[in-house]
């Protein structure tokens, strides 16, 4: 079983969907409410455990309600939470949603106990690090913990992935302990310093973030599809075409599916589709975490074999 360690955030989410997005200063009424769970972190490891993986945690949460039902939801997912950090010095962090008729959707986070994730938490889960073939961050936890994560996982030897979102306003500096940076186009815009990159210019962008000391780039397109450049050259794959009702937890769920598919030692080319498949697929549902599918839910679909 490919072992895939996740470093990242746990959120509770409240996602309104409504026929359209509000205006700045609008109110829109007639929405319908989904409470779920979600956070970048949370959510890679429900979608690597759900498509074949043995997967572990570091996340932090807060002493209430809220994560206790955020831990009770891992564990019933199969998912390693002994180093799921719990503090009484901020709340567990909350995300509220908006998503349209086109899938389209408006997040804003209150991080909370996400921010409280220290280095001193990532030097305490070594063994974690050891065990682990991939591990995925993300940057909804301090950038200081987010680059000892991959330090420690580069010292033992595992495949690093660092997807740079949410971008912060300080950009990042160590893309070079990243073996893959996962940048949909608005982020690719930000590291590379070019504007946002059509499927014309997305080699361009990402030979630009590669020259910042990345060994790969992975350039998330949407309905595009995925660009991968490295050492050996570029590699295109196509999207699945599916109707969208809701892409949050889509760019989740493509790093979840890209850090099992390295694991299981899938050829680039093949990882790319297979990430396509399952990032569709997570569109086609509401919530993050619930959206997340299951590896038999791939089977006959093009890159996404069970």
């Amino acid at each position: 079983m490919p072992r895939v360690l996740i470093v990242g955030s746990a959120n509770v989410d409240f996602t309104v969907a409504l026929s359209r997005l509000p205006r700045p200063g609008e109110t829109v009424s007639e929405g319908t409410l989904l409470i779920a769970r979600g956070g970048k972190g949370a959510n890679q490891a429900v979608a690597a455990r759900r498509l074949g993986a043995d997967v572990r945690l570091i996340a932090c949460i807060g002493d209430d309600p809220s994560g206790r039902e955020v831990r009770a939801a891992l564990e019933a997912e199969g998912i390693g939470t002994a180093a799921v950090v719990t503090t009484s010095a901020a709340a567990t962090g909350t995300a509220l949603i908006v998503v349209d008729a086109e899938g389209r959707n408006q997040i804003a986070v209150a991080p909370g106990a996400n921010r409280r994730l220290g280095v001193a938490d990532i030097d305490a889960r070594d063994a974690d690090f050891a065990w682990a073939d991939v591990v995925v961050c993300s940057l909804e936890v301090p950038l200081a913990t987010a680059r000892r994560a991959l330090e420690v996982a580069r010292r033992h030897g595992a495949v690093t992935i660092l997807n740079p979102a949410p971008f912060p306003d300080s950009g990042v500096d160590f893309l070079a302990l990243a073996d893959y940076v996962t940048p949909n186009e608005t982020e690719a815009a930000r590291l590379s310093g070019l504007p946002p990159a059509d499927l014309a210019g997305a080699a361009k962008v990402a030979a630009a973030i590669r020259a910042r000391g990345a060994a790969h780039v992975v350039l998330t397109l949407g309905a595009a599809g995925a660009l991968a450049a490295g050492p050996a050259g570029d590699v295109r794959a196509p999207a699945l075409a599916v109707t969208a009702v809701d892409t949050t937890g889509a760019g989740d769920a493509f790093n979840a599916a890209l850090a099992v598919a390295l694991a299981e030692r899938q050829p680039l080319a093949g990882a790319l589709r297979f990430a396509n498949v399952v990032a569709a697929l997570a569109c086609t549902k509401r919530g993050a975490q619930p959206s997340m599918p299951h590896r038999a839910e791939l089977a006959g679909l093009d890159g996404g074999e069970a």
